[in-house]
Formats: C-alpha cells, structure tokens, sequence
C-alpha cells in the first residue's frame, strides 16, 4: 500500500525544521573571519557548521539553505507532507539593531516567497529583531498579517538577555493580540553560561541547548509573563528542553522561596509554574523520538499539546517517522499528534 495523507489517515507535519538564508550564512563566516565577536558559543556552533570542511557540517551547510528540490526530496524520503519553517539559531540575533531588524525582515520576504512557490509543502514562523522591540513587534504583525506567517519565533536569549525583561513585552503583546505562538528555539549559550559546558563539548545539541533554552522559558514563567499576558502561547521543542521531568520540584521550591523572601526577583504567581507549563505551553518532539519521553509529556499535559517535529537538517532520521508512526496510541491520538495539533496552534 502506498504511503500518503489518505492511506494512512493523516498527514505528517513537521514542526521545527531549519532554515537560513544565504546571506545570514556568508554573515556569520564574515564575522568568524573578522573576530568580530569572541562569544564562544557562536564560535562552536557556526566555527563547525559554517567553516569545517568535514562532510556532516559540509551536508548541513548545503541542505540548511535549499528551499526547493533536495528539502521536497528528503521530505519526500521521509514521508514528511509538510515542513514548518523556523529561522535557525542564531537567526539574526547576533547583530546590531538596525541591521538586525532589516535582516529579519528580508528572511520573512524570502520565506513567504518560499511558502508562494509549494504552498502545500511549506509553512513558516516569522523572524524578528528583540535588539528593537517595538520594530520586533512591528514586523510579527507584518510577517502575521501580510505575509501570512503562522506565528514568530525566537533563538532563545539575544546577546546574553532574556525576553522576561519589561523591555521586551511589546513582543508578548503583539503574539497575544495576533492570538499566535510564539517557538522558543535554542540558541548556542551565552559567554556568561557556557564556559563550564566547552571542556566536554556538551555545549550544544547534547545538553547546553536544552539547559539555555528551559532556562529562557522558565524565567518567562517565574518572571510573571502569563500573569500579565495569560492568553499567550509558546511552543517549546525537544519535549520541553528537560522542563516536563521538573513540574514538582520546580512547584515545591518556588514556593519555598516566595514564602522565605529570599529574592526580589521570585515573586508570587497567580497559579504553579507547572500550570504555566501545562496552560500555556505546547510541545514538539524535534530531536526526541523516543517513547518514554513522549508518553511522559503527553501523560502530563495532553495529548492536545504535543505535536511531531523531525529538526531538520540538523537530525535527518528517515527511520524516526517509522518509530512515531509506531507510537502506542489512538488512531485519532496519531493524527493529533501528527496533523490536528500542528493545524489548530499555528492554523495551519
């Protein structure tokens, strides 16, 4: 039997699978080049993928740029029907404002045109600028609203910062009135976080992402952003980047802290920091196709709110699909997870 959408009653949607431009790529070369920055974590991510000549980052470097034949191909491959586009880490959020802002909005130009060419292939999330909130604000409802983006999303913290500060709540609000996701996607760690990580290489993919990126959304939950913006909706990759295996201890301890007064910066919150994550969150699997992991997260928020990603390029497993497809649920749980979540979050 043939492998489509009918055959197997859904289709396969894959949520947070990478891109970037040609011209972001040449950007980051120019600054390893120049020394125009010594963040290290910048260095062990785009040193290897941008200027290595081995054939994996060679693979990535080709595939991460190609919107057309060879992705379709891979999707093809796979049995992925639909790609849900994400502007790679660390996007355009390594630059000065201005630059930064302009850069952001010629990736959202590129990717709508993208989206033009193979409508039924192709969805995407707009980037933005947080060096300059207001214009960041600015260009989701442009990306939102004119290009017909799907949502934002962000590269976890923007030159050492996080997005809990006041300064970037223009940003909260414009994916709150627009009523749409806003995907925190890991970003290499900043200098002030990722020393201890270097010796042993556990920087990036193996444990430094998550750690930075559940740090990034945790912050947002302690910080009080969804007392002040309850209707927004963020998407976390990787299963939640640790988050779902702490629910009862981050609780257990928050409070413990409101209560002895220990720091001005934990302050009370209208509900648990695990309701945030279980009201204002949804989850992808990009990265995680492994059973146990799945179960969990789906046992402790929901069927409704996890939803399937491969994190293409940067994990091209054909065999994964196999595995998900396999996963030990309902035909309808399947299509939730595979379509139905996808199609009512980012309205698809």
């Amino acid at each position: 039997m043939s492998d489509t959408p009918e055959t197997r009653g859904y289709k396969r949607i894959a949520t947070e699978e990478a891109w970037l431009t040609p011209e972001l790529l040449q950007r980051y070369v120019q600054i390893l080049d120049s020394g125009a920055t010594n963040d290290p974590g910048f260095h062990s991510l785009w040193g290897f993928f941008g200027k290595s000549q081995t054939p994996r980052a060679r693979d990535l470097y080709e595939r991460i740029q190609d919107m057309d034949a060879r992705r379709l191909a891979d999707m093809d491959a796979a049995g992925i029907d639909m790609q849900l586009l994400l502007l790679s880490a660390p996007g355009v959020q390594v630059f000065e404002a201005g630059l930064a802002t302009s850069l952001a909005a010629s990736s959202n130009d590129q990717l709508a045109e993208t989206i033009r060419r193979h409508p039924t292939r192709f969805q995407g999330l707009a980037a933005f600028a947080p060096q300059d909130p207001q214009s960041a604000a600015k260009e989701i409802e442009r990306g939102v609203t004119r290009l017909g983006l799907k949502g934002a999303v962000v590269n976890s913290h923007t030159q050492g910062e996080y997005l809990d500060d006041e300064k970037y709540y223009d940003i909260f609000a414009a994916c709150e009135a627009l009523d749409v996701p806003l995907y925190i996607h890991p970003n290499s760690m900043s200098p002030q976080m990722v020393e201890p990580f270097l010796p042993r290489c556990l920087d990036a993919a193996i444990y430094g992402f998550a750690a930075e990126t559940g740090l990034h959304a945790l912050r947002l939950i302690v910080g009080g952003v969804f007392d002040r913006f309850p209707n927004l909706k963020v998407v976390l990759g990787h299963l939640g980047e640790g988050l779902p295996f702490w629910p009862y201890r981050i609780d257990f301890m928050h409070a413990g802290i409101v209560r002895s007064n220990r720091s001005p910066g934990a302050q009370a919150l209208q509900k648990k920091p695990s309701e945030y994550l279980r009201d204002n969150f949804y989850y992808t699997t990009s990265g995680m196709p492994w059973e146990p992991s799945i179960s969990l997260v789906q046992r402790l928020f929901g069927h409704d709110k996890v939803m399937y990603a491969m994190d293409y390029p940067y994990q091209y497993l054909k065999e994964e699909v196999d595995m998900m497809d396999n996963l030990p649920i309902t035909t309808e749980q399947k299509k939730m997870f595979f379509q139905g979540n996808a199609e009512r979050i980012f309205r698809l």
